[in-house]
């Protein structure tokens, strides 16, 4: 196979791989915005929905970094 095509094929693979971080994106935004409305309505639950809030983050941003890592393997392995 011709090195250029392979490049070529390695750097679309990375570029598709990428895309799951726009959904990350949207995820972390509709988590904070949920945490700041939450506290707002109920302003005694913010230490209790503070951790929730902290851990859905945690777990969404788990999946950007599995998203790069893989986009990472493609394109220099």
């Amino acid at each position: 196979m011709d090195h250029s095509l392979l490049l070529a094929a390695k750097q679309i693979g990375a570029g598709l791989a990428v895309i799951a971080l726009s959904g990350v994106g949207i995820g972390i935004g509709n988590i904070f915005a949920t945490l700041v409305s939450s506290i707002a309505r109920n302003p005694a639950s913010r230490s209790h929905v503070f951790g929730l809030g902290m851990l859905g983050f945690a777990l969404t941003e788990a999946v950007a970094l599995y998203a790069l890592l893989i986009a990472f393997l493609i394109l220099f392995m």
